[in-house]
Order: structure tokens, then sequence, then C-alpha cells
């Protein structure tokens, strides 16, 4: 069993991208693995602008970090990269935070024009971090995520399909490297 850390990179409450992760946390936990989900919006914003490495919230993200054998990061793409709330936090973790860890990143968005920002603005980023392994990422249109009055959540057949497909491979992924850890007490190499 690993733990997976679920980071959503919205800075809005009603966050599409948030619902589309506890979602797939639930998957994810189905498969025998703990998820500790991590809403970055709810850090305080003058530690993330203020750069404050040292402020309690955010000492205890880079704990939480530090402690996960996989992360999930999703992000909305506002002007084709992911949010800046995301970046403030990237921005302060430690250099290697991923250092070792699976790595799942997701990414929602209006329009079909901005599918390439998991691959040329999120996972630059998330790769110089040290992972041991980025799985395939998934872009998912607005529109295929629907939410209903009583909060329940829809999301369209086609990327309802692929989404379980990469985080089954997300988990089969962290089931692999929990395994050879168990074993051998070192990480597969990326």
């Amino acid at each position: 069993m690993a733990t997976v850390l679920s980071v959503s990179g919205s800075p809005s409450a009603t966050s599409r991208t948030a619902r589309l992760l506890r979602h797939l946390d639930e998957r994810i936990i189905a498969q025998g693995h703990d998820v500790i989900p991590l809403e970055v919006r709810t850090l305080p914003a003058e530690a993330l602008l203020g750069a404050d490495f040292g402020h309690p919230a955010i000492v205890r993200a880079t704990a939480l970090f530090k402690q996960a054998d996989g992360v999930v990061i999703g992000t909305p793409v506002y002007k084709a990269a992911y949010s800046g709330v995301l970046k403030s936090l990237l921005d302060l973790l430690p250099q290697y935070a991923l250092a070792g860890k699976t790595v799942l990143p997701l990414a929602t968005g209006g329009t079909t024009a901005h599918v390439l920002a998991i691959d040329y603005a999120l996972r630059p980023v998330l790769a110089s971090m040290g992972p041991a392994h980025i799985t395939p990422g998934w872009f998912t249109l607005d529109k295929d995520i629907t939410v209903g009055e009583d909060g329940t959540l829809t999301i369209a057949p086609g990327s309802a399909e692929a989404l379980a497909q990469i985080t089954d491979q997300f988990a089969a992924a962290l089931g692999g490297r929990t395994t050879l850890l168990a074993a051998t007490g070192r990480a597969p190499r990326p």
C-alpha cells in the first residue's frame, strides 16, 4: 500500500479540477492505497506569494510531499499553463521534493487548444523535481465534467474511460514501487 498526495492546484472553491481529483482519489483508495488530499488554495496567500518557506502551513505541505510515495497533481489550465497558485507552491518546495516518487499530472480546461499544457508546461517542472516516474497524464475538457445539484460528479463516458485507465496505470506503478521498496529498501530507477 502506498501513500498518495492528491494536490489540487485550482484557486476556485467550486473547482471542477478539485472535484475530479476527489473522484479519482476514490478509485486509488479502492486499489488499496491511502490518499491525502491537498487543496493549494487553502494555504495562506501571504505565505505562498511572500515565499515564506518557514510558514507552518508551507512546512506542513512540504512534509506531506516528503511522506508521499506518489503524487497526483491536478490543475486547471489558464492561458496555456498550469495555475499560478500551483506554481507558487511548487516554487516553495525543495528542489527534489518529488525524488523517488511516482507522479500523475492532470489538467482541466475549456478548450482542446490547451491539451499540450501538461507536456509543455507542467511535466518539465515536475521532471526537474526528481521523480522516479511520471506516468502519462490526462487533459479533461470542462464540458466533460458535470456537477449535479446534489454535488454528484458525472464525467463524459470517453473521458471517464481514459481517466480510469491512466489512474489504474498510476496505481499499478505505485504498487511496483512500494513492492520494490519493501523488498530491497530502494526505489526503482527512473
